[in-house]
């Protein structure tokens, strides 16, 4: 039977550091073992391996700069009002736990002299989020590129997680989201800090 051309048309890509690689494989064969598993039993015999690849992506973070993702493509434009790009997807791990943390990311900007690629704003989130984290130091941390790489007239960003070290064990509260802030400059003035809020909160119709 003929695949499908979605099939046909899809091209698995994967880049793993083969060192570490083997290294992880290792690691989680001797974990699976310490928890009680059969490591050699069919469900789990390729585990180690796919558990290794897995945690090279979640991190791969560590791999990209977010300002040099910001800095490739800088463009000067005489533009001053507020730049939004919100609900960007996240997914990130809990550094105490090694638990994802699922949620949205919402950021703004209100350039001087010089604006950035709509997409670079994505994927500087995507480069700190895909790293070890807490919400906190995430929030700072996209807030902190923007600021020092494009010299904006203010930077606002909020994140609201859903923690899953707070839903599946501990203490277990399925429906708690977090939320997190942190502004400089422009966004600092509750007028602008309001407009931001109001936005980020609002769906086009």
């Amino acid at each position: 039977m003929d695949k499908p051309k979605a099939m046909l048309d899809y091209e698995r890509i994967e880049n793993y550091a083969p060192d570490k690689l083997e290294k992880l494989e290792y690691h989680y064969a001797e974990i699976l073992k310490l928890i009680g598993e059969d490591i050699n039993r069919e469900g789990l015999v390729k585990t180690p391996l796919r558990v290794a690849k897995s945690i090279q992506f979640l991190t791969q973070g560590y791999d990209h700069d977010p300002k040099e993702i910001l800095l490739s493509a800088r463009f000067r434009e005489d533009y001053k009002q507020m730049v939004i790009v919100k609900d960007i997807d996240i997914f990130s791990m809990c550094e105490h736990h090694m638990i994802p943390f699922i949620g949205k990311a919402h950021v703004a900007y209100i350039p001087n002299k010089y604006i950035t690629g709509l997409s670079k704003i994505a994927r500087v989130v995507e480069a700190y989020a895909r790293r070890l984290q807490v919400q906190e130091r995430l929030t700072t941390q996209i807030k902190t590129a923007i600021q020092e790489t494009l010299d904006p007239l203010g930077v606002a960003v909020v994140i609201e997680a859903r923690h899953l070290c707070m839903a599946m064990r501990g203490v277990q509260k399925q429906n708690s989201v977090t939320t997190t802030s942190d502004f400089t400059g422009a966004f600092e003035r509750k007028e602008t800090r309001e407009e931001f809020i109001h936005l980020i909160s609002s769906r086009l119709s």
